[in-house]
């Protein structure tokens, strides 16, 4: 798209959920594998605990079993954390009646995250943060890896995870060497250059 840049990967996972204290560590797990997948192991710590506690306030002030949404998005050196709600009720450490326990996840924010804050929605609203991820050449590779294959599914007709996704990957490299050989070039060759990279970067 003409005047569009995009300077660096952009990975985003939105992950629906009911408000109950049972899908708070299906959450925890799903943040975990997500971050794996995308080359983040390291954030997952970090980012479960603030997940744990905003998810916890949604059941808490929002009320069991309202419909909410956890959406990750990581971007440059941060991952933004985003959990939207149907309610309007912007929330305060100084609201009237807002006992230690009350406030305890706001505190969290305030220590963990780079920066937190609260938006009005046309349906509710959204309480976000973001912690600093620290990027290495690898990660950084398995963020372009990743934003490839999500774009391949995308032309395919079909937005896959997991054990489709990898299956996706190896059709993604089968056609880059059917692309490779219809410019004259031998596959096995190419095959062979990029073991050398991944190797050289691996070690």
């Amino acid at each position: 798209m003409p005047g569009y840049d995009v300077t660096e990967p952009r990975l985003r996972c939105v992950l629906p959920f009911e408000a109950a204290p049972a899908e708070v560590p299906l959450l925890r797990r799903a943040v975990a594998k997500q971050l794996s997948q995308w080359g983040m192991p390291a954030a997952a710590e970090e980012a479960e605990l603030l997940v744990t506690e905003l998810a916890t306030n949604v059941v808490k002030h929002v009320g069991e079993g309202a419909a909410a949404t956890l959406v990750l998005e990581s971007r440059a050196e941060r991952l933004r954390v985003e959990i939207h709600d149907k309610s309007s009720t912007v929330p305060s450490l100084r609201a009237a009646g807002c006992d230690e326990e009350c406030g305890r996840g706001l505190h969290l924010l305030g220590a963990l995250a780079v920066d937190w804050g609260t938006v009005l929605t046309a349906v509710g609203k959204a309480v976000w943060c973001e912690i600093a991820v620290e990027r290495g050449s690898e990660c950084l590779r398995i963020a372009r890896a990743v934003a490839a294959v999500e774009r391949y599914q995308e032309a395919c007709g079909g937005w896959r995870v997991g054990a489709v996704m990898e299956a996706s990957a190896v059709e993604l490299i089968a056609d880059l060497l059917h692309w490779t050989s219809a410019r004259g070039h031998d596959p096995d060759d190419f095959l062979d250059r990029a073991q050398v990279r991944y190797e050289a970067d691996a070690a």
